[in-house]
């Protein structure tokens, strides 16, 4: 935010930039107004067994004529329902129905700095914030799907100290076949293994296919002002991140056979992911709705043939956790993707790492921040000097065009023919500090969707009062003082000759203070740390320059 034009033009391609994504959100068919879950949460919030919805089974080929389970025996709700199990990074509820996931709570990310002891919910089967991980296998003959109760001989599990592993078994039976679903939890990891062991005793063969979806409701917008997307993904080596929204999934099925592919269920920080433990073999990906509210995304694996008294396993992965980058990258290619830089990823890619670089070195995001800031600084320098020397010139001559602009207040063409030879004469471009600030448009933007993005900076604190840089300054210091910053530029800028664009572009400093009191305080540190360089930057250029043209035209 170098200038006053700069501000005006930023502001315009940021407002731009949120229209287009706007419109590329909402552009559709509108969800049923009698669908969202917000208009049939329960008061309390409490959760319900809503972890079953029917209707909802894959199906996929010849699976399509599959023999679909009777309706299992009704039970309450009640606590004998679930499984426990806590390790380092979760602590998980899974459904004796299908062995769903349908809680999962980050014990290390807090929900908030002031509750240290209350992890994240990121998988709730609750009215009012539904999203759960399901998954079964599909057979034309018998087999568990999302919909059948398991077994399982403990209640609560457990990952002991010293332990690197925990197995999590459930056990399901019937006409011969018995599954065997276990969930595999490492120490220090979001990743699960979740594998499905067929023993066929059934005295014919077996065949069928293993199945995971992760389904969800729309939880609506959580803000306006800093919007990132919440909603479904799906990647494929062709394309490695396309978003697929809750009304895409509505308007129209999903069905495509992808080789190295995985799919995911997005949200700000957070992300929940099905990944296939083979990647050479060739998954069918789908998305499904349910009862008007839950939309689901999942991939069904390639068919196993079990012959009678033999025995095979299915492999499948899921992930639920944090958006780290370095990790994702590791569980399957473009996994890291979902860190959504938006279009201008290219740019923020590098200057995540830069600033990562930097924490490293100095421990402190805040701090990283700064220096990043001064780093761009640096980089742009020549180019916002250009931007500062031709506003300079601007302010020199300002008197003599005022002074024309009072003679030939009545004649535009005249005024219009002796500005141009005052600038011809000074050797100005009028236009000369637009493209400086039009390059660097595009790195700003990349920096501020990195501020928002990366959970690195999620309860990051920098110094002082400023405990948390995801979150907005809650004594308003840092808006203030980019209010300030911006009024001063403004006073080291030529003043506009309109006396109505005068009295805006005054007001600016004051709708922009109230405008980034509510942006997190890493953005706007951001933005203050630029302003004083550029004020500095700008104030020696423009002091020089006037300098000059006092001696060079010392009767003017």
């Amino acid at each position: 935010m170098d200038t006053t034009r700069f501000i005006l033009v930023l502001a315009l391609a940021f407002v731009s930039m949120m229209l287009w994504q706007e419109w590329q959100n909402d552009y559709g068919v509108a969800p049923q107004p009698a669908a969202d879950s917000r208009d049939t949460a329960v008061t309390d919030s409490k959760e319900t067994d809503t972890s079953g919805v029917t209707g909802d089974v894959p199906t996929f080929g010849d699976d399509q004529e599959q023999a679909m389970p009777e309706e299992p025996e009704k039970k309450a709700a009640s606590t004998g329902e679930y499984i426990n199990v806590e390790t380092d990074t979760f602590r998980l509820r899974i459904s004796l129905r299908g062995g769903s996931i349908v809680h999962a709570a980050l014990p290390d990310y807090p929900i908030d700095l002031d509750k240290p002891d209350e992890p994240f919910v990121l998988l709730n089967n609750s009215n009012e914030h539904f999203h759960i991980i399901q998954g079964g296998l599909l057979s034309k003959t018998v087999a568990p799907t999302h919909e059948d109760f398991y077994s399982s001989g403990r209640r609560q599990y457990s990952l002991q100290p010293g332990e690197d592993v925990l197995e999590v078994p459930l056990t399901w039976s019937d006409q011969g076949i018995t599954v065997t679903k276990t969930f595999h939890f490492r120490r220090g990891s979001h990743l699960v293994d979740v594998s499905y062991r067929v023993e066929n005793r059934s005295g014919g063969e077996w065949q069928g296919r293993s199945y995971q979806q992760l389904k969800r409701s729309d939880p609506g917008r959580e803000s306006y002002l800093l919007y990132t997307y919440t909603g479904a993904v799906i990647s494929s080596p062709e394309d490695r991140y396309k978003k697929i929204d809750f009304d895409d999934i509505q308007d129209q099925k999903l069905q495509k056979d992808i080789v190295n592919g995985w799919a995911a269920m997005l949200q700000h920080y957070f992300v929940t992911a099905i990944v296939p433990a083979d990647k050479t073999a060739s998954y069918r990906y789908y998305t499904n709705t349910t009862a008007g509210r839950y939309f689901s995304i999942g991939g069904i694996s390639p068919a196993l043939t079990v012959p009678a008294g033999d025995t095979a396993e299915f492999q499948q992965k899921v992930y639920a956790g944090p958006k780290v980058q370095d990790k994702l990258a590791q569980i399957a290619d473009g996994l890291e993707l979902t860190v959504d830089y938006g279009i201008l990823w290219f740019i923020s890619k590098p200057l995540f790492w830069c600033l990562k670089q930097l924490h490293d070195i100095t421990g402190n995001w805040g701090w990283a921040i700064i220096l990043v800031t001064v780093f761009l600084k640096i980089l742009f320098y020549r180019l916002s000097a250009a931007g500062y020397r031709s506003m300079a010139n601007m302010r020199r001559v300002q008197p003599r065009i005022m002074s024309i602009r009072d003679r030939y207040k009545n004649d535009k063409q005249r005024l219009n023919q002796a500005m141009m030879d005052i600038y011809k004469e000074e050797k100005i471009n009028p236009l000369g500090g637009c493209f400086p600030i039009l390059i660097q448009i595009p790195v700003f933007i990349a920096l501020y969707w990195v501020l928002l993005e990366s959970i690195e900076l999620r309860h990051a604190p920098f110094i002082l009062w400023i405990r948390d840089l995801s979150a907005p300054d809650p004594f308003w210091v840092l808006p203030v003082l980019m209010g300030i910053t911006m009024f001063i530029q403004q006073k080291l800028n030529p003043a506009p000759m309109d006396p109505v664009q005068e009295k805006v572009m005054m007001s600016l400093p004051f709708v922009f203070t109230i405008f980034f009191g509510f942006f997190p305080s890493g953005l706007v540190l951001y933005w203050v740390v630029n302003n004083v360089l550029s004020i500095a930057q700008q104030w020696m250029i423009t002091r020089k320059l006037e300098k000059d043209g006092l001696s060079a035209h010392p009767k003017k």
